[in-house]
């Protein structure tokens, strides 16, 4: 389950009136990390299990970047607004990030009325040298998805969406990460970029039927043709076969990226890796089995718990039990 609008309300009055009374930054700041836990946690049990191999600083970090992700995600995806109301939404919450940068701390943030995912996530970005702009091409990016369209090409779906919705999201965790040392942050970033779009094309493919549902259609349109199949009639239960070997095509492409990623590891620093591989590994066994599976298309596929579970470090299985008991 989802949580509503009002669900989302709720959590913000309880954070701004905890924070009020809190006797300095460091315990608001331990109080929005805390909150966002609590989201990253409800949101998404793989990153969730992922990142508590991150050291405590980074882990925080990541924790208050998937909240400002997540929210504006659930506008466009599970509010039952109209979309001009989802992009009034939107672009309120923009213009809250930008003032937020503008306070040059958490408290003066919320006093001006910042919602604290922001506050949280204003202070990441000043923190870790994060530019600005990224932030604004992922809203963009959620722009897109209120009104969505088809894409021509691989090329169009990446540079015209990917970009926004994974590629930077990928930068805002490298800031963090930061490179290892020798390493040049560039070389980070590339890593981050192709891990990115990897990422979000296994989200596509897995997600084909539920995307339709909400009108979207993520697979490119040169792939379709070139299996005879159009926008018009990608869906039809006579297209399967064809549906399946364009999945298989954008599948195949993710596979590429996890490899890049998986070879480049070593440009993040040491304390970062097992996390980003543990990523890799989880996502790319979703990948391995989107490419071998039979499973009907309306059937999402997903990794169980077992399966996240071996491909975690195992000198580090006793952070598992202590992550799913609220100590880590």
């Amino acid at each position: 389950m989802v949580w509503s609008p009002a669900r989302w309300r709720e959590l913000e009055e309880r954070v701004r009136g905890a924070a009020a009374s809190a006797a300095s930054e460091e315990v608001i700041w331990r109080l929005i990390v805390s909150s966002s836990r609590t989201i990253l946690r409800k949101y998404s049990s793989s990153f969730f299990l992922v990142t508590r191999f991150l050291p405590p600083r980074e882990r925080a970090a990541v924790e208050v970047i998937y909240a400002a992700v997540r929210y504006p995600d659930e506008i466009v995806d599970t509010f039952s607004y109209p979309a001009g109301e989802k992009i009034a939404l939107l672009d309120a919450w923009q213009q809250s990030y930008l003032e937020g940068m503008r306070e040059p701390h958490l408290k003066a943030r919320l006093d001006a009325g910042i919602p604290w995912i922001l506050c949280g996530f204003t202070e990441v970005v000043c923190r870790h040298e994060i530019p600005v702009e990224h932030y604004l091409a992922f809203l963009a990016a959620m722009r897109r998805d209120v009104r969505p369209a088809p894409f021509a090409s691989m090329r169009s779906l990446i540079d015209d969406y990917v970009y926004g919705s994974a590629i930077v999201v990928g930068y805002f965790l490298t800031h963090v990460y930061r490179a290892a040392a020798g390493r040049s942050l560039e070389e980070a970033l590339r890593c981050a970029r192709e891990l990115g779009i990897a990422l979000q094309l296994t989200n596509f493919v897995r997600d084909v039927h539920e995307d339709r549902l909400r009108g979207r259609l993520y697979l490119p349109l040169e792939l379709l043709a070139s299996e005879g199949l159009t926008a018009e009639d990608w869906f039809l239960p006579e297209a399967a076969p064809a549906l399946r070997r364009v999945i298989r095509q954008v599948a195949c492409y993710a596979g590429q990226g996890y490899a890049f990623a998986r070879r480049h590891l070593d440009a993040f620093s040491p304390g970062c890796r097992p996390a980003i591989a543990a990523c890799i590994d989880v996502y790319e066994a979703l990948n391995r089995r989107i490419l071998t599976e039979q499973a009907p298309i309306s059937r999402r596929l997903s990794v169980s718990p077992i399966e996240k579970f071996r491909v975690l470090p195992p000198d580090k299985y006793w952070r598992v039990p202590l992550a799913y008991a609220g100590l880590l």
